[in-house]
């Protein structure tokens, strides 16, 4: 495994010592390789390869630390021989009168001291080369000295001698050498490279296919040739750090190669670095610390060495797979450079970086990295640059580097306005990466917005999140006399508070603007058309397309850096268009987006909001899971009024899956002043409305939801989709007997002047056709079934699927009821909607006119159980699955016929396809095509 691509080298070295064993011819071999190239595993495969072919090997291995140990080389070698004690006191006497005789004669020079020392050496030199042809007499001597760039001078000096008399001794010389910045021993070279019996054994780096060869066999070839390319990536070909890379992930590299890992990969980088020599190092931190194509000149500049110093450092770091033409070539070499770097010296380089990188005109956001990393900030130009960086990075959404910068650059600027410009960014920053961290900073910003005669209005949105409604109301509504272009940013600011405040500067909400009622035209600025989305939804209006608008505005701008706040204000529209399922999809796409990860404020909202599309869509767990993780990356008590909305949906999916006690415990969690006075104030009065009617609390469910209508109404935004408070109050009247106010408020609710979702008509529908005759109910019914089928809500369409069942049982037509009821059950158990399957399961055994709470005289199960599993050992559900695939519908049209999730039809078919041992749907049996069941709509005849 480790010599993967090294066949050719051993070839050319194994034929080199058969030339010189039958010639009697000896030979100088010099193997040359990046650090980490495997030179030494070359070195061993071939020592132990010539000792099985009879030849006596000396072994020597260079080092740093013993370099200045005179002759340490040759030591090594002539001991290697395992000599007797005789042949030992000879070694060592000779070795002994060899250190006597240094310093080495300079070649260059021809005088009576270099004569002197000539004959001083000779009888050295003529004792190591008569010792070597001694042991060569007997059998070929292979002589091999590995990183022979750090041996001893005069070591190398008595093997330059032998080298030299060759001729007639069956004696091979390998000597194996590191790319270094400059000959380590200039004259040796020179000597050696002009000798004709040596040949120069290169090594290269790996290709993907040798790199294929280090993969477990276990793969795949054409995983294990996906896995080889991107560890070339990673690694260049090293073959040190390719096997790190392939050890470390189990022989198989996926995508986590890109990723932290394990330390065996960074380990193996630090010990390459730490066997370059030191100037080599020190351009790789300083590569690593730039983390950008760094030019020789600005090398030199950061490093304060010349250009023409650090030239050889990069090519010498290329070679050995750490660099990629101008800069480390990936991330996780960057980062164990970076950690192995003590932080005072990382610190240094990272504020001469900076210093240089400002003196070449380098972009702000490029400095301030620098002077933020170093924590330094003492030149004049210092305080600017990170005003200046912190402005660009809150504009592409990095709050988090804003507010780096801006801690850094403290109190330095010079005027009032600009000061104010600061503390408005740093609130803004701060607020999306933890609002409670905001708060301080609030406070200051709005003392000098007061005292300017609220001349800013930056603190507007953060006072109304923390319920400050009578400051926001007071910000927006004081000010000096303002040009055109302050008017309309004014204008916008008081069109938030009305909107989030609706019970304050309702007249502003109300007046015909041009921007109202639809988002305004292409000129319009786009946080005023996300917030004329949201009136639009609030109090929608004749001719008016709220939905199309809004999913034009996401479509827009949902690519756009720091804009999450408009885009978020635009998915709330969405959701209170009754358009969950688009809102659903933007929010996922947005929370996969890289900028969504650096401002967790944003994030969370995002997660609120999709949990609550999650919810209207019937989705139990889903709606749970993302509540819950918005409620993870922001605690409540960060989340001011806002809160309500998480909070609303945790408590709405408990009380449907039927655990109050958590829902109390949601309840529990005490509500900032002025919660109420917001739209999600209404979600969250409606949410405990329900679980106190579930719990046996009809009248506190009434007077939550007489409430909500009471604000609705005095708000001027009865008219939309909000609350359908109508709709649950009635549901509370039929629950306590008064089926005539409840029938009266279903219909105030079906009237709405400008028409409600198809969710909220189709749950009204339902609630009606139990207060209609037999013929005109199942007409309800249908229409309820295909308005809940259509709004994706699949809880509100398991209870009108089970009424229906109801229904037909009661008009005798048990089989048509039993199809729809083993539907909803299922699409109840998808949904994670148990209390409600089980609800299902009670009335169809109680029978068609039993209430809903008897109980049946035996333990239900559920129908498939009944069914039983035919011989293939498939069950109900996914036999109806099987049977639609194998007919060639899609899984998204089986997905709507059988109002399951696209997830699921997926999760069936790969447990179907492992059962009777098929790979395609094309493969499945045709007797699977007598279980295909016309879908429930249809039997109902509703008109997809």
């Amino acid at each position: 495994m480790i010599l993967a691509q090294r066949e050719e080298q051993l070839t050319r070295l194994r034929n080199a010592f058969l030339s010189c064993r039958e010639q009697r011819r000896g030979h100088v071999a010099l193997l040359t390789g990046a650090v980490g190239s495997g030179k030494t595993s070359v070195l061993d495969v071939f020592g132990a390869w010539s000792a099985s072919a009879g030849a006596r090997v000396l072994a020597a291995a260079g080092s740093r630390a013993e370099r200045q140990l005179d002759l340490g080389i040759l030591r090594q070698l002539l001991h290697s021989a395992r000599p007797d004690a005789r042949q030992a006191t000879v070694v060592d006497r000779l070795l002994g009168d060899g250190v006597a005789a240094l310093p080495l004669p300079e070649s260059d020079r021809d005088d009576g001291d270099s004569r002197a020392l000539d004959q001083a050496w000779a009888p050295l030199l003529h004792g190591v080369f008569t010792a070597l042809t001694d042991l060569a007499d007997r059998a070929p001597l292979v002589i091999v000295v590995d990183d022979a760039h750090h041996a001893d001078p005069a070591s190398l000096h008595c093997l330059l001698y032998v080298a030299r008399r060759l001729r007639h001794a069956q004696i091979m010389i390998l000597l194996a050498e590191a790319g270094t910045l400059r000959p380590a021993h200039p004259h040796f070279r020179a000597e050696l490279l002009s000798l004709p019996h040596l040949s120069r054994v290169a090594l290269p780096p790996l290709g993907a296919a040798a790199i294929a060869q280090l993969v477990d066999s276990g793969h795949g070839r054409a995983e294990a040739r996906l896995a080889a390319e991107r560890c070339l990536a990673v690694t260049g070909g090293n073959p040190l750090l390719a096997r790190a890379l392939v050890e470390q992930q189990g022989g198989g590299i996926g995508h986590e190669a890109d990723g932290a890992g394990g330390d065996a990969f960074e380990q193996a980088v630090i010990g390459c670095l730490y066997r370059h020599e030191p100037p080599v190092r020190r351009v790789a931190q300083a590569l690593a610390v730039l983390h950008r194509p760094a030019p020789a000149e600005l090398l030199g500049q950061v490093l304060d060495v010349a250009a023409e110093a650090a030239v050889p450092a990069v090519r010498v770091l290329r070679m050995s797979g750490l660099v990629d033409v101008d800069r480390l070539r990936h991330p996780r070499i960057l980062r164990a450079i970076l950690a192995d770097l003590p932080p005072e010296e990382r610190r240094a380089l990272h504020r001469r970086a900076a210093e240089v990188l400002h003196d070449n005109g380098t972009d702000a956001s490029v400095v301030a990295e620098h002077l933020v990393a170093a924590g330094w900030a003492g030149r004049p130009w210092a305080a600017s640059v990170l005003r200046e960086a912190a402005g660009q990075a809150l504009a592409a959404g990095r709050p988090d580097v804003t507010a780096a910068c801006l801690r850094l650059a403290g109190r330095a600027a010079t005027g009032d306005g600009q000061r104010d410009r600061v503390d408005a960014m740093l609130v803004n920053a701060r607020w999306q990466v933890n609002p409670l961290a905001a708060n301080g900073h609030l406070n200051d910003l709005v003392e000098a917005a007061r005292a300017g005669g609220w001349s800013t209005l930056s603190a507007v949105p953060y006072l109304l999140w923390q319920g400050r409604m009578e400051e926001a109301v007071e910000a927006v509504t004081a000010g000096p006399a303002e040009d055109d272009g302050a008017r309309d940013q004014r204008q916008m600011w008081q069109l938030l508070v009305s909107l989030s405040c609706p019970d304050e500067l309702r007249a502003v909400r109300e007046a015909p603007h041009p921007w109202a009622h639809g988002g305004g035209h292409a000129g319009t600025d786009p946080s005023l058309q996300a917030l004329a989305l949201l009136g639009s939804a609030l109090m929608p209006a004749a001719g008016t397309d709220t939905v199309g608008a809004a999913e034009q505005f996401v479509q827009r701008h949902h690519a756009d850096e720091g804009a999450l706040g408009m885009l978020t204000t635009a998915l709330l529209a969405l959701l209170w268009k009754g358009r969950s399922d688009r809102a659903a999809y933007w929010a996922d796409l947005l929370l996969d987006r890289p900028a969504t990860r650096h401002a967790p404020a944003w994030r969370a909202v995002l997660r609120a909001v999709r949990a609550e599309a999650a919810l209207r869509l019937g989705d139990l767990p889903d709606a749970e899971r993302h509540a819950r993780t918005a409620l993870e990356d922001l605690p409540p008590a960060a989340w001011g009024v806002a809160v309500a909305g998480p909070l609303a949906t945790l408590v709405s999916c408990a009380t449907e899956a039927g655990r109050p006690h958590e829902a109390e415990r949601w309840l529990a969690i005490a509500l900032p002043p002025g919660t109420i006075r917001t739209p999600l104030g209404l979600h969250y009065l409606a949410a405990r409305a329900r679980h106190h009617l579930a719990v046996g609390r009809p009248l506190a469910a009434a007077n939550d939801l007489r409430r909500c209508g009471e604000l609705m109404s005095t708000w001027g935004i009865d008219g939309g989709s909000l609350v359908p408070w109508r709709l649950e109050l009635a549901r509370v009247q039929f629950a306590v007997g008064n089926k005539t106010n409840g029938t009266k408020l279903l219909l105030d609710q079906l009237r709405a002047p400008h028409g409600i979702d198809n969710r909220t008509r189709g749950r009204a529908l339902r609630l009606l056709s139990g207060t209609a005759p037999q013929e005109q109910r199942r007409k309800l019914l249908s229409e309820a079934v295909h308005l809940l089928h259509v709004s994706g809500d699949r809880l509100e369409l398991i209870r009108a699927l089970g009424d229906t069942g109801q229904s037909l049982h009661r008009a005798g037509d048990s089989a048509r009821a039993r199809v729809v009821v083993r539907r909803a059950y299922q699409l109840a158990q998808d949904c994670g909607a148990a209390v409600l399957a089980q609800r299902l399961i009670r009335r169809e055994q109680a029978g068609p006119d039993a209430p809903v709470g008897s109980q049946p005289a035996r333990p239900a199960c559920p129908p498939a159980a009944r069914a039983g599993e035919a011989d293939d050992g498939l069950s109900e559900a996914e036999r109806r699955v099987a049977a639609l695939a194998a007919q060639g519908h899609s899984n998204r049209q089986i997905s709507g016929q059988l109002y399951i999730t696209v997830s699921t039809v997926e999760q069936h078919l790969t447990r179907v396809y492992r059962k009777l041992n098929v790979k395609r749907r094309t493969d499945l049996p045709t007797r699977l095509l007598a279980y295909a069941e016309p879908p429930a709509d249809r039997e109902l005849g509703v008109v997809s």
